[in-house]
C-alpha cells in the first residue's frame, strides 16, 4: 500500500509537471504516492510529511527532474543593510542569481526573532524557490531556530553564510574565521607585538566565538599563553568597540585585533580618548575590508572577507538545489586576506 497524505484528494491545480515525457503518475509510481501529493511537492505547499517529501523528491531525482528557476523568488535574510558588508554581500549574491532569472527579495531582519519567522511564512507562498541566511540566525548558537522547522515542513532549501544550523545539514559557506585571526596576530607579532588584545562579538555568535578559537590558538603558537585575559567579548558596533578597546588599553595592549571594521573604528576613538595615537602608540586590525577605508584617519589596516568568491560559492549551492541537484553539506571555509594600511606598526621601544 502506497504513503498517502492529508490532501491527497485535492485537485491538481497550476502545478509544474515534470519536464520531458516523464509525468506525474511516473514519479507517483516510483515514490508510492499519489500525483496530487507530488504537485503538492513540486510546488512546495504544505500537508506532505517530511519522510514522504523525501520520498517525492529520491524520485524526481531519479527520472532526472530539474525544477526550473525563471522568476522564482530567493529570500536573502540579513541583520541589517546599514553595516556596508551586508549590503556589499547581499549584491554580490544578487548578481550571482540574477542571471539564471531567480529574483532576490532581501529581508531585513533581526536574527533568531519573531521578525524572521514572519517573513518566511508570508513569502513563502509566493513561489519562493530558496532562503539564504546572511549572517541571521544560523550565527546564533542558542537562538529560536524555529524557522529551519518551519522551512523544512515545505521542503524549501537553504544555504547559510557565516555559521549553519547545528540541527541541519544544510550547505555552509563561511569565511574562515580561525585563518583571519591568525593573519592578523601573525602581522602584529611580526611587528614585535606581544600585548595584542581581541575586541571579540558576542558569546554565542559562531564567528565571534571562531575567532576568539583562532586568536587564542595564534597566540599560544607564538608563546603566549595568557591570551585569553586579553580577550574583551562586545558588540559588533563602533559603541561596542569603544568600550572593548578601553577596557584592553588599560590592561597595557599594544594591538588591537578587531571583529568588525565598525569595532576598530570605535577603538580609535577609545585610544584618542586615552592620550595615545594610532598607529604610533597602537596597532589596530579590523575585519571586513567595508568602504571607505583608505579614507580613514589613519587608513585602516583590516583582513578582508572574500564577499565575491563566497556570492559564487552560495550562487552554485543555491541554484543546485532548487534544480534537485544534490549538493555536498560540507562547510565551505574560504580564505580571507589581510588589506595592510597605515593603523598598525612596530611596537614602541617603551612598550617591548
Amino acid at each position: 500500500m502506497g504513503r498517502t497524505d492529508a490532501n491527497d484528494e485535492t485537485v491538481k491545480r497550476r502545478s509544474r509537471a515534470p519536464q520531458g515525457t516523464t509525468s506525474l503518475a511516473v514519479v507517483a509510481q516510483l515514490a508510492e504516492v499519489s500525483e496530487a501529493t507530488v504537485s503538492r511537492v513540486l510546488n512546495r505547499k504544505y500537508g506532505v510529511s517530511s519522510a514522504t517529501r523525501q520520498a517525492v523528491e529520491d524520485a524526481l531525482r531519479q527520472v532526472g527532474y530539474e525544477r526550473p528557476m525563471t522568476n522564482e523568488l530567493v529570500l536573502l535574510l540579513t541583520p541589517n543593510l546599514s553595516n556596508p558588508i551586508f549590503a556589499r554581500q547581499a549584491e554580490r549574491i544578487e548578481n550571482v542569481l540574477n542571471p539564471y532569472g531567480l529574483k532576490t527579495i532581501i529581508c531585513p531582519v533581526y536574527p533568531g526573532s519573531v521578525q524572521e519567522r514572519d517573513y518566511v511564512a508570508a513569502l513563502m507562498d509566493s513561489g519562493v524557490a530558496a532562503i539564504i541566511f546572511l549572517s541571521s540566525s544560523n550565527t546564533l548558537r542558542n537562538a529560536d531556530h524555529r524557522v529551519v522547522q518551519l522551512i523544512a515542513s515545505r521542503g524549501i532549501p537553504y544555504v547559510s553564510i557565516n555559521g549553519g544550523f547545528p540541527e541541519s545539514d544544510a550547505p555552509v559557506v563561511s569565511t574562515d574565521d580561525w585563518r583571519a585571526a591568525e593573519l592578523a596576530v601573525g602581522h602584529l607579532h611580526d611587528l614585535g607585538h606581544r600585548r595584542i588584545g581581541l575586541l571579540a562579538g558576542p558569546v554565542g555568535n559562531t564567528p565571534a566565538d571562531r575567532r576568539v578559537e583562532g586568536f587564542i590558538d595564534a597566540m599560544k603558537r607564538r608563546g603566549i599563553d595568557s591570551s585569553e585575559d586579553l580577550v574583551v567579548r562586545n558588540h559588533f558596533n563602533a559603541e561596542g568597540g569603544h568600550q572593548a578597546a578601553s577596557v584592553l588599553l588599560a590592561q597595557g595592549a599594544t594591538a588591537l585585533v578587531a571583529s568588525s571594521d565598525e569595532m576598530a573604528l570605535g577603538s580609535y576613538r577609545a585610544v584618542e580618548r586615552a592620550g595615545l595615537a594610532v598607529p604610533r602608540d597602537v596597532s589596530v586590525i579590523g575585519y571586513d575590508d567595508s568602504p571607505l577605508l583608505d579614507y580613514t584617519a589613519p587608513p585602516l589596516t583590516t583582513v578582508r572577507q572574500p564577499l565575491e568568491r563566497i556570492a559564487e560559492h552560495v550562487g552554485r549551492l543555491t541554484t543546485s538545489l532548487i534544480s534537485n541537484r544534490e549538493v555536498d553539506d560540507t562547510e565551505i571555509l574560504i580564505e580571507p586576506e589581510i588589506r595592510l594600511r597605515s593603523s598598525t606598526g612596530p611596537v614602541r621601544a617603551e612598550a617591548d
